[in-house]
């Protein structure tokens, strides 16, 4: 945990210096210390209201909580596009430049001038972006569905449709009301079962809810909901989430698994842990996964829920026809449906075939940071389909 904040000061520490550089493309030379100070002065105060807000919260109106850090995610996102437009900007007309050598004889205060007069759509532009990633962008769900080829099943298979949803991180910016409303629309997929890959228990105050709300929704899925641990059901009270669970008819997978449907092939979910002693970004999930393995027949069809996708490649080890994951979150920001940000996951949103593994790492359905931009939040949905290939 400690190496995951370092990573946050780094990036935050980043962008603050980059965007004080991106001031000097679109501020005159007359107002660029004066716009710099001001700028470091409201990174400063944001950074401290934002934390002081999820420290110490209690008593505040949630729609002033809400409305305060929309505000903030829409502040630093548009000095990172803003901080991105211009890196574009001088990399094109470094490029100009170069092609076009002529164009160096242009006096350094008209160049100046010129570069701007073009420049002064890019806040505009940031600012646009930021708002749209902290409101619709973040909350405008995807329903996508998958079909996921499987040799050997006969028809009480073929077909099996698995609802996944995943990193709901109820709190702040996830209230029981759209909780519901998520179960509502996944429900109306018509999927047999709902997998929950890990994150949704993360407020102490509405875990034992959401646990019931939940349970609600089982006889809509007719082979059961399923659900594995994330880290952030570590972070919390694990003891009264587990509490809340053993009250419902939620099949919890700690490292085990379960016969679903018998068949031909008979179909067995897999479901490994994430106890907070792991890592965020990577871990080992061999002994996990072997664990859970324990007692499923060499001819089934296996479907593995994991939080954390670094499991597909012990998945593929073996035979697992489908795995799912989520944690990454797909990023939060995206472009043509690529994540944009470093990759530090080596599986990072979307689909991934490892072997004969059908992985999928889910781009969440909550956040801790409010703000999505080319990533929304979604239903995913897999159809498993003969294939005697």
């Amino acid at each position: 945990m400690l190496r995951f904040w370092i990573i946050v000061a780094a990036v935050l520490v980043a962008v603050m210096g980059l965007s004080a550089w991106s001031l000097g493309a679109v501020l005159p030379a007359r107002y660029l210390a004066r716009g710099r100070t001001i700028v470091a002065l409201l990174d400063v105060l944001s950074l401290a209201l934002f934390f002081g807000l999820i420290r110490w919260h209690g008593g505040i109106p949630e729609v002033f909580l809400r409305t305060g850090v929309i505000v903030f995610s829409i502040y630093w996102m548009a000095k990172l596009v803003l901080m991105v437009l211009v890196g574009i900007g001088c990399a094109l007309r470094g490029l100009y430049r170069f092609v076009v050598p002529d164009d160096s004889i242009l006096p350094v205060d008209a160049e100046r001038r010129r570069l701007l007069k073009g420049a002064a759509a890019l806040p505009a532009v940031a600012v646009a972006s930021g708002v749209y990633g902290g409101t619709k962008g973040r909350t405008d769900l995807a329903v996508r569905e998958f079909s996921v080829p499987v040799p050997g099943i006969d028809g009480a298979l073929d077909g099996f449709r698995i609802a996944q949803l995943s990193d709901i991180h109820l709190g702040l910016f996830f209230s029981l009301e759209e909780w519901r409303a998520l179960l509502e629309q996944t429900a109306a997929t018509g999927a047999d079962a709902l997998a929950v890959t890990g994150d949704l228990f993360d407020d102490n105050d509405m875990n034992a809810e959401a646990a019931k709300i939940l349970d609600e929704f089982v006889p809509r899925f007719p082979k059961g909901i399923w659900f594995c641990y994330g880290n952030h059901e570590y972070f919390r009270n694990i003891e009264a989430t587990n509490e809340a669970l053993a009250k419902t008819r939620i099949h919890v997978l700690k490292d085990e698994s379960a016969l679903v449907t018998d068949g031909t092939r008979p179909l067995w979910f897999l479901g490994v842990d994430y106890p907070r002693s792991r890592s965020v970004f990577k871990l080992d999930g061999k002994k996990s996964l072997e664990a859970a393995m324990q007692g499923v027949p060499g001819n089934a069809v296996k479907v593995l829920l994991a939080h954390h996708p670094d499991f597909f490649d012990s998945a593929a080890v073996h035979g697992v026809e489908l795995a799912l994951a989520g944690h990454t979150h797909g990023g939060q920001l995206g472009l043509f449906g690529m994540p944009v940000v470093p990759p530090v996951f080596k599986y990072m949103r979307g689909v991934y075939h490892i072997d004969k593994t059908f992985g999928y790492v889910h781009c969440g359905n909550g956040s801790w940071f409010p703000y999505r931009l080319g990533c929304p939040p979604e239903i995913a949905v897999f159809r498993l389909q003969k294939n005697e290939t």
